[in-house]
């Protein structure tokens, strides 16, 4: 009964945190689509697979909160071997080690940069053989918007942005980084799904845009623009893709058996053989 009602309030919390975000986000995206669309047609509200992104908003906060927690108490314990629960509050009230004793402004940057180049690479792993599957929740949905960010099966959460924030908060980021950067990656994810024609001119080889963004989501281009923050890494590594004069426009996956709703989605990859290629299909193994 007890874990019941911790669940159900930390529903209840998420929500009460969530919602103001959603409907400010509803709002503002609402009118700059109207304005500069990316595609033309159905507003958001109005997308197919909207209640299945709206559970994700609520599941998705949860989920990667008790994650971390759980993961990075049980690495304090093994790497710096403390296992008090109050040492190890008081061992990352602040950071620790050399990088907690930069000034925050240049943590915040390094945490930015660094983060997204893990990122990138484990974006990069999860269109590649097994994994893809578990990444295809999230290419699924064929409404691309901005309320379409927070689709994500809980093992593309734990071996993405869990993964990476936990790494920050072990090389002794401060918590206090957590505090801002986490609304602002909320807002940049939000934005590059967004239904926008903005290409953010000569800093696109910089920045990721939603015109850069949707160009991953589109089904001829998904290995393209891995790139969560900073499309520099795809210049980098050979994966950059905005052509001139042209924009997205086909979104979602081959796979016509992939379910709406939060629940039969985190169980179909489990369930799917493991050859399903990246375009939905199964792919016959080499000969």
């Amino acid at each position: 009964m007890k874990i019941a009602f911790d669940v159900l309030n930390q529903i209840l919390v998420t929500l009460w945190h969530v919602a103001p975000w959603l409907a400010a986000s509803g709002l503002v995206f609402a009118l700059l689509s109207k304005i500069s669309p990316c595609n033309q047609g159905r507003p958001w509200w109005h997308k197919r697979g909207l209640a299945t992104d709206l559970a994700y908003w609520i599941f998705v906060p949860i989920f990667t909160r008790y994650l971390r927690i759980w993961v990075t108490v049980s690495l304090t314990i093994w790497l710096f071997h403390i296992s008090e629960g109050q040492k190890i509050a008081d061992f990352y009230a602040h950071g620790h080690g050399a990088v907690s004793t930069l000034p925050l402004w240049f943590q915040a940057v390094l945490y930015l940069v660094g983060t997204d180049f893990m990122l990138y690479w484990s974006h990069r792993a999860f269109h590649q053989g097994v994994l893809w599957k578990y990444h295809a929740v999230h290419h699924a949905t064929q409404d691309l918007d901005w309320i379409s960010a927070a689709r994500f099966h809980p093992l593309n959460l734990a071996f993405g942005v869990a993964a990476a924030d936990i790494v920050a908060l072990l090389c002794g980021i401060s918590p206090e980084i957590f505090i801002v950067m986490g609304p602002v990656n909320t807002l940049a994810s939000c934005l590059v799904h967004a239904n926008l024609n903005w290409t953010f001119g000569p800093l696109r080889f910089v920045i990721a845009s939603p015109v850069f963004h949707r160009w991953h989501h589109d089904k001829k281009t998904y290995d393209r623009n891995f790139a969560g923050s900073l499309s520099l890494w795809d210049w980098m590594f050979g994966t950059y893709y905005m052509p001139q004069g042209a924009l997205p426009g086909s979104y979602g996956i081959g796979d016509e058996n992939m379910p709406e709703g939060l629940l039969a989605q985190i169980v179909y990859p489990l369930i799917q053989r493991d050859d399903a290629g990246a375009d939905g299909r199964l792919v016959e193994p080499a000969a």
